[in-house]
């Protein structure tokens, strides 16, 4: 195609680009402006379908329309607001008929963010077979984000760093000599959190050896690793550190706590038994044994009640049916429910209350607050007020509590015993003011009648003769003391 020689002045003298001038804007936001201008001009062509047979291309030879085409024409117009259509065909392009190649997207598509009708390939979708280069404008981070991920931090940097919470990586620390000063300059910190996040990372980066060869100079890091082995259960690690270390007794006890992780009753007993001979202190092991026969006397009681509350027969499992096994309880659990089910037993059974006292030494107190608490729930007056029954060489009787009989009250009332049976063991309280508090404040009408009398104090028996029912019998009893010219009075 030939062109006008009007038509090549004007091309020749024409330029895309601009003067400067200081009416210019160089900010950013008036260039977003002329760029957000320039796409929409461009989208004026694409969008026209006057010409769909036609296909334009600049005097470079690329179709007016592509992608790379608005790219330079952007570049070129972001000062100035583009050209009309017309003076566009007449200066920077010719028409040519051109079959225009498939393509699954236009321009127009691309800036709005849509394909083309009919088409089910999205933009994402047919640039993700070709190479893409981005062309908008990407903002870069403020340097000083970068510094937090920087390798060039010297340890004590880097501690100080851990110390305030930031981001900060211990990779770079590969040598020995530089672990250890790090480990150093964390101890001088006196920050446990900064001292294991460093013992995290000898952990993982050194072997056993090493770490346990450093360690065993450095006390403070050792009782800190020790520490976290025993939050995070690593047993086979603090078994090994201990054996380094030749601290045998917590090498025993640390293993004597993997027992906590069999569940079985018959394994636990087998692993319990490899624990006795282990280099516990002599009071450990004495527990030891103890933790070792109570289970083995579990299992035996276990199974037998299991048998009798399945037969139906016992008249305790019918009445009161086991809520829980007894394996794997405390002791005082397990005694507890000896004497709740088993109270009669002969001494000579496994389950029996006395058998257990005597196998295991539990003490009185213990024995009697235990029992106390098992037969009072089961209403078993008679066997309480045995409990505390004594006979002397002579054969009189005498009753002694050996937890006191303020706390065998305080029990016997949790457990809704009968004001009679109460009555009974306030008159037992040995202190006076604590008798006068309990007999008050459960209503035993008669022990506080008749301590006021023994005291002679007739004001506090005045007192107390207002609390009570009016025409009762404990009116009368008080009015008639009161009435008694047989007792002098203090006041």
């Amino acid at each position: 195609m030939s062109r006008t020689k009007g038509d090549e002045e004007e091309y020749w003298n024409s330029s895309k680009f601009k003067a400067f001038t200081f009416d210019d804007e160089d900010d950013e936001l008036s260039q977003l402006k002329e760029s957000k201008r320039a796409v929409n001009s461009l989208r004026d062509f694409v969008d026209d379908d006057d010409d769909d047979d036609l296909e334009r291309v600049s005097w470079t030879g690329e179709p007016v329309g592509s992608i790379s085409w608005s790219i330079k024409e952007t570049a070129g117009n972001s000062g100035s607001v583009p050209e009309g259509r017309d003076q566009l065909k007449g200066r920077n392009s010719f028409y040519t008929q051109l079959p225009k190649p498939p393509s699954a997207y236009s321009l127009s598509s691309f800036f709005k963010g849509r394909t083309r009708p009919g088409s089910f390939q999205s933009l994402s979708d047919a640039l993700s077979d070709t190479p893409s280069k981005s062309y908008a404008p990407e903002l870069g981070r403020p340097k000083g984000e970068y510094r937090d991920y920087s390798n060039d931090w010297s340890p004590s940097d880097t501690v100080r760093r851990l110390r305030r919470g930031k981001v900060c990586s211990l990779e770079r620390f590969r040598s020995l000599q530089d672990k250890l000063q790090l480990l150093e300059e964390a101890m001088s910190m006196h920050d446990g959190n900064v001292i294991t996040a460093v013992l995290i990372f000898l952990k993982r980066t050194l072997s056993k050896e090493v770490l346990f060869r450093e360690l065993e100079v450095r006390q403070v890091a050792l009782r800190h690793l020790i520490h976290f082995l025993k939050e995070i259960g690593d047993q086979k690690l603090l078994l090994d550190l201990f054996r380094f270390l030749d601290r045998t007794e917590e090498l025993a006890l640390t293993h004597y706590r993997e027992h906590l992780n069999i569940q079985d009753p018959e394994k636990r007993k087998e692993f319990l038994k490899t624990c006795i001979g282990l280099p516990f202190s002599a009071e450990d092991s004495a527990h030891i044994q103890d933790h070792y026969t109570l289970l083995e006397r579990q299992i035996i009681i276990e199974a037998n009640d299991r048998h009798l509350e399945s037969a139906g027969q016992t008249e305790i499992f019918r009445k009161h049916p086991r809520k829980a096994s007894i394996l794997n309880m405390p002791l005082v659990t397990t005694l507890f429910y000896a004497c709740f089910y088993h109270y009669t037993e002969s001494e000579g059974t496994f389950s029996s209350p006395i058998n257990l006292k005597k196998t295991f030494k539990i003490p009185d107190k213990q024995y009697v607050l235990t029992a106390l608490a098992a037969r009072a729930k089961l209403r078993a007056w008679n066997d309480v007020d045995a409990l505390f029954t004594t006979k002397n060489w002579l054969g009189y009787t005498k009753k002694r509590a050996p937890i006191g009989f303020h706390r065998v009250v305080e029990i016997l009332h949790k457990n809704s015993a009968p004001v009679q049976i109460l009555q009974d063991y306030v008159n037992l309280v040995e202190d006076v003011d604590t008798k006068l508090n309990l007999a008050t404040k459960l209503k035993c009408h008669d022990v506080v009648i008749d301590t006021c009398r023994d005291l002679k104090d007739r004001q506090q028996l005045l007192a107390y003769r207002s609390k009570v029912d009016k025409g009762s019998v404990e009116e009368e009893k008080i009015d008639a003391i009161l009435n008694s010219s047989q007792i002098r009075w203090k006041n």
